[in-house]
């Protein structure tokens, strides 16, 4: 059972080192860059988290699998498209031993049904395997109705970016 959990302040440590594999994972895009370099203690930087519980429009969940973590999606009203847009996945991880089952999409939908609207999903160019993820999981769904799909590549952003409503 793949549930999406609410957050707090306190949850932040955990969202934190979830992040740490997240950066992990994320981090081979980042190949001749500086960016994704870990810092002298080992660690990647922390992400920002502050702004999902002081922002009306922004929010953390954590994913379960039945009492297990699983992953962490982040939503907010920021587009990358820079059109309006009432909700957007930020961030959104699967914890490697659970990809490729279910869990990933089970999740995803959970989280356009916290919000029936307009969503945008964007994703970094070199990330092919979420691009793929991201169109099925919309593609197939019946509650998603009016799929825009738009490819920037600006300086602001790079790759594909999905907008849709989701009934």
């Amino acid at each position: 059972m793949i549930s999406l959990a609410s957050t707090t302040p306190d949850d932040a440590p955990t969202l934190l080192n979830l992040f740490q594999l997240y950066t992990h994972d994320f981090s081979e895009y980042w190949a001749g860059q500086t960016r994704g370099d870990v810092q002298p203690d080992g660690r990647f930087a922390d992400y920002p988290l502050e702004s999902y519980w002081r922002r009306p429009a922004w929010d953390a969940r954590l994913i379960r699998r039945g009492d297990a973590l699983a992953g962490f999606v982040l939503i907010n009203d920021s587009a990358h498209s820079r059109r309006p847009v009432a909700s957007s996945v930020a961030e959104f991880f699967i914890l490697r031993k659970y990809r490729g089952a279910g869990a990933g999409r089970i999740a995803a939908e959970a989280t356009f049904s916290l919000r029936p609207g307009g969503w945008e999903v964007a994703v970094a160019r070199k990330n092919v395997r979420a691009a793929g993820f991201w169109l099925r999981t919309i593609k197939d769904s019946p509650r998603a109705s009016g799929l825009e799909q738009l490819d920037m590549s600006d300086g602001h952003w790079d790759g594909p970016i999905y907008r849709f409503d989701w009934a």
